[in-house]
C-alpha cells in the first residue's frame, strides 16, 4: 500500500474493518478471481479502495455475515460499497492477468504455477507439500497449504525453468513490480533454502524483478548468503505467533524451532539483506495479546526486523475454520501503536525492496506508518 500515505482517517478504517469482517460480493466473479486455500494469503478477494488495493476475506465464516456488501459493478467497473442498505464508498477490483490465459509448453496453466496477489505482486509455493502437514497432529492449524493442491489449483513442485517462465510473463503482459516465493518446509535441515536459492537463480536469469523468499530459519546461517547471491533481495522468516505456549498449541510442528532460534537467525540474516529487508508475519487474532505483538515487535524492529502484523483469517477447511477473526478494535490496538514504532525506527514499507511487507494488502499496517 505505497500510496496509503495520502489516506483519509476514514478510508484507514474502512480497509481495516473491512479485512477484519470481510466481504459479500452480489457479483462473485467480478475482477480477477477470488483465491481459495494454498499457503499465504487465502479465501481472499482483491478489492481497490481509494486507490490501494488489499486482499479481502470473501469466503470464510465471517465474511458470510459481513455487514459490508459490494454491489454489481457499473459500465466503469465500479462497485457500490454498502454497509447494510447504506452506501459508503465506491470500490472496485483488479481485473484477472493476462498471464493466467497462458499454459507451459507441457501444458500446465501459469496459474497454477504463480499467482497475481493484490494489484502487482507475483506469489508462488515453490514447493506446495510441507512436512508440517503431513500429520494434523503437528500441522499449523489455519493452514491450508494442501487444500490448492487436492483441488487440482496448481502443481507439487514448481521447477525453476517454469518459474522463470511465468516470471517474465507477468513483468511483460501485467506489469508485475515484484515476486514473493514460499515453500511448504521439506525434510532437510536447509528448511527450503535450496529450492528456494534454485528458483530465484532461473528467474533473475530470466527476468530483472525483486525477489522475497520465505522459509523456516535454516539450520545453518551460511544459508543467508547463500540466498542473497542467487538473487533473492528480502528474507522472510515467519513467526505467526509470539507467545511460546500458544505455538505449541496452535502450531505443534513448527515450534519445534524455538523462539530463540529465530530471533538468531534474524540477526544474522538482517546482517546479510540489511536493516528493513527481512521480515516476519505475525497472526493477529489467534490469541496473542496485543501486549505480546507489541512487544515482540519492539525486539524486532530493534534487530532491524520488519513485524508485519494481519488479522487472521478463518480459513475454510482448516481446524481453526471457525475461530472468529480479530476485531477492528483489536486490530488497531495493535496497528496504530506498530505503525508509530517502525515510523520512529524509520523503519517504512514503502523502503522494502520486495515482499508481504511491501505489498501490504494483507493489513493496513502500512497506513498507520505516519
Amino acid at each position: 500500500m505505497n500510496s496509503s500515505e495520502t489516506l483519509s482517517a476514514e478510508s484507514r478504517q474502512l480497509m481495516t474493518e473491512l479485512q477484519s469482517t470481510g466481504l459479500r460480493l452480489v457479483s462473485p466473479d467480478a475482477g480477477a478471481a477470488s483465491r481459495r486455500g494454498g499457503a499465504g494469503p487465502s479465501d481472499h478477494k482483491a478489492v481497490t479502495v481509494d486507490g490501494v488495493t488489499i486482499m479481502v476475506p470473501v469466503h470464510t465464516s465471517t465474511a458470510w455475515h459481513s455487514p459490508f456488501v459490494a454491489q454489481a459493478p457499473d459500465s466503469t467497473g465500479s462497485s457500490a460499497l454498502l454497509r447494510g442498505t447504506i452506501p459508503i464508498a465506491n470500490i472496485s477490483f483488479p481485473k484477472a492477468p493476462r498471464f493466467y490465459g497462458m499454459q507451459t509448453l507441457d501444458g500446465v496453466p501459469y496459474s497454477h504455477i504463480a499467482a497475481l496477489h493484490s494489484a502487482d505482486v507475483l506469489a508462488t509455493t515453490v514447493l506446495q507439500t510441507c512436512i508440517r502437514y503431513e500429520s494434523r497432529r503437528k500441522s499449523c492449524k489455519f493452514c491450508a497449504i494442501g487444500q490448492s493442491l487436492a483441488a487440482g489449483r496448481t502443481i507439487a513442485r514448481k521447477t525453476p525453468e517454469q518459474l522463470a517462465e511465468v516470471a517474465r510473463a507477468a513483468v511483460l503482459l501485467d506489469g508485475v513490480k515484484h515476486m514473493v516465493l514460499t515453500t511448504g518446509t521439506p525434510p532437510t535441515p536447509d528448511r527450503g533454502a535450496q529450492i528456494l536459492c534454485e528458483s530465484a537463480f532461473a528467474i533473475k536469469a530470466a527476468v530483472d524483478l525483486p525477489i522475497q523468499a520465505q522459509c523456516e530459519p535454516p539450520d545453518d546461517d551460511r544459508w543467508f548468503a547463500r540466498m542473497k547471491a542467487s538473487g533473492i533481495d528480502t528474507l522472510g522468516m515467519h513467526l505467526e505467533v509470539v507467545t511460546p505456549a500458544l505455538r505449541e498449541r496452535i502450531m505443534p510442528g513448527k515450534a519445534s524451532v524455538p523462539l530463540t532460534r529465530y530471533m538468531d537467525a534474524f540477526k544474522a540474516a538482517v546482517a546479510v539483506f540489511g536493516r528493513g529487508q527481512v521480515s516476519t508475519y505475525i497472526l493477529a487474532g489467534l490469541g496473542d495479546s496485543a501486549a505480546a505483538i507489541l512487544t515482540m515487535s519492539r525486539e524486532l524492529i530493534d534487530l532491524g526486523v520488519y513485524p508485519f502484523v494481519v488479522p487472521f483469517v478463518p480459513i475454510s477447511g482448516t481446524p481453526l475454520e471457525d475461530h472468529p477473526a480479530p476485531t477492528p478494535e483489536f486490530m488497531k490496538s495493535v496497528l496504530q501503536p506498530l505503525g508509530a514504532m517502525l515510523n520512529a525506527a524509520a523503519m517504512r514499507s514503502g523502503d522494502i525492496k520486495a515482499g508481504c511487507g511491501k505489498c501490504g494488502a494483507c493489513s493496513s499496517l502500512s497506513s498507520y506508518e505516519e
